[in-house]
């Protein structure tokens, strides 16, 4: 059996100047002993595939081969077996894959910081990237895959058709619960249900008017807490109580501009759906007016009285939709196998590119939670990387995280400006520990995933981003939210 660390250029079957192009073999379905087999062995030798680390049932073989047509199978405990997922072909030594590897001319050099990295037509796993490698004077250049125009329309034309043909009713789930607040609830109560409850928003009930009216969310309280704030050094629990939902919601007009014709202060309507609307609309709806979840509100009368909250519809609920669907026929979709540092998606940090054109927002333990707060505000984001002196991330600071002050009504006896991030992410314990790195809050992945598992992270519940980090370092090097793949997907 030959190892793949042979001579390259005798492992290709090339001479001195010849290109090859290191090529990652995968098998993802298990077994005990793994072999690869191919025309670029002339059928008679057979390279030993290695398990993944973390992985055990994905085995992996790095082979360099010339630009052309190959083909190959895999020798699995005992077995030929070829991969169902790739293309293949049946010929004299029975049903076996096949792939083209593009000649030199066809690979283009990397731009130093590309705005939107550029895809080629060849996919040589789901892991990553390929370099090329001239024998003759030993320089390396990484080649950037080039995104084919004709897939991504297929795979933009199949997610939106899918979309359009189902209804919300498939997210409903089949038993839950929905927190719905009064709007005539006082701030401080509001406040208490959310941290008790672990949401980060709810829908308004006007009992008055007899219909839901808006959503209270935490980005609502960090607003109250800025506000209060200019107010005073501190925050007074006395505050927050005189302060009901409704209040609140018309002061908010007045600070927001919202004005009509009258002077009087109004809110924007609420943004929903019925269990009948396409899940496409849905997902236009939370993308086109910036909210996070979408409520679901049924009336079995024509006024539409007496309405049925049924669930909250959000692009997490949608997406998983989407990954179901598609799990056993990621082939139709020819993106899901691109890595995400190959596809328009995400925000980047300068050295890598910046898909969407706006700088990614970071900050350190040591920064004050009031700084924390304008940058979520400002920024428009819904979470912050908190970063070490290396950018390797520490741990993330999102809008949810403001409801903690609630425990021990915490919000009563602290300065924004005084207070920093370290300090408000460890309320309870002891705030002169170490910070060290929070596994359990920091969501990953690699620049080298490729979007199907990416997407596959995004659709857990809870799970609204994913910060991209180096392997090994986790420096910081871009942030991927579930807003950005929709509006990839979508175009």
């Amino acid at each position: 059996m030959l190892s793949p660390g042979m001579d390259s250029a005798r492992e290709g079957g090339g001479v001195a100047g010849t290109v090859l192009i290191p090529m990652n073999f995968v098998w993802s379905y298990g077994g005990r002993s793994v072999y690869l087999s191919g025309s670029f062995t002339g059928w008679t030798n057979l390279y030993q595939m290695s398990p993944v680390e973390g992985c055990p049932t994905v085995f992996q073989v790095i082979c360099s081969l010339t630009p052309g047509y190959h083909q190959y199978k895999f020798f699995v405990d005992g077995e030929w077996r070829h991969d169902e997922n790739q293309p293949f072909i049946s010929c004299t030594y029975g049903i076996v894959n096949t792939v083209l590897l593009a000649r030199e001319s066809d690979y283009i050099a990397p731009p130093m910081s590309p705005a939107v990295p550029s895809l080629t037509n060849m996919d040589v796993d789901n892991e990553a990237f390929q370099q090329l490698v001239r024998i003759s004077d030993g320089s390396r250049h990484e080649a950037v895959p080039r995104i084919q125009e004709t897939d991504l329309e297929v795979s933009r034309h199949r997610v939106s058709l899918f979309l359009s043909t189902h209804t919300v009713y498939e997210l409903l789930p089949e038993s839950g619960k929905v927190i719905t607040l009064d709007v005539d609830l006082p701030v401080k109560q509001a406040f208490h249900i959310l941290y008790e409850q672990g949401i980060s928003i709810a829908p308004l009930w006007d009992y008055f008017k007899g219909r839901f009216v808006g959503v209270l969310s935490a980005l609502d309280f960090i607003l109250i807490l800025r506000e209060l704030g200019n107010h005073g050094s501190n925050l007074t629990e006395e505050e927050l109580e005189t302060h009901t939902i409704s209040a609140w919601k018309e002061g908010k007009g007045y600070l927001n501009r919202q004005i009509d014709g009258n002077g009087r202060a109004f809110s924007r309507g609420l943004i929903h759906a019925g269990p009948y609307d396409n899940l496409k609309d849905v997902a236009l709806k939370i993308l086109e007016n910036e909210v996070a979840t979408v409520p679901i509100i049924h009336s079995s009368s024509e006024d539409g009285s007496f309405p049925q909250l049924l669930h909250l519809a959000s692009l997490s609920g949608i997406l998983k939709c989407i990954c179901r669907y598609f799990r056993h026929s990621s082939n139709s979709l020819p993106v899901l196998q691109l890595p995400i540092f190959a596809i328009p998606v995400g925000t980047w940090v300068s050295e890598i590119g910046e898909a969407n054109q706006r700088p990614l927002a970071k900050l350190h333990p040591s920064a004050s939670l009031s700084s924390a707060l304008s940058l979520l505000v400002q920024a428009q984001v819904s979470s912050i990387p908190i970063v070490d002196d290396n950018d390797s991330l520490l741990d993330i600071y999102s809008r949810s995280d403001i409801t903690a002050l609630a425990k021990n009504r915490a919000y009563a006896h602290i300065n924004l400006d005084d207070m920093t991030i370290h300090q408000a992410l460890q309320l309870g314990q002891d705030p002169y520990s170490p910070y060290e790195f929070n596994s359990q809050r920091c969501q990953m992945c690699l620049r080298t995933d490729p979007l199907h598992e990416v997407m596959d992270r995004l659709a857990n519940p809870g799970v609204r981003r994913l910060v991209i980090v180096e392997a090994g370092s986790r420096r910081v090097e871009g942030i991927v939210s579930l807003r950005d793949i929709f509006k990839f997907l979508l175009g």
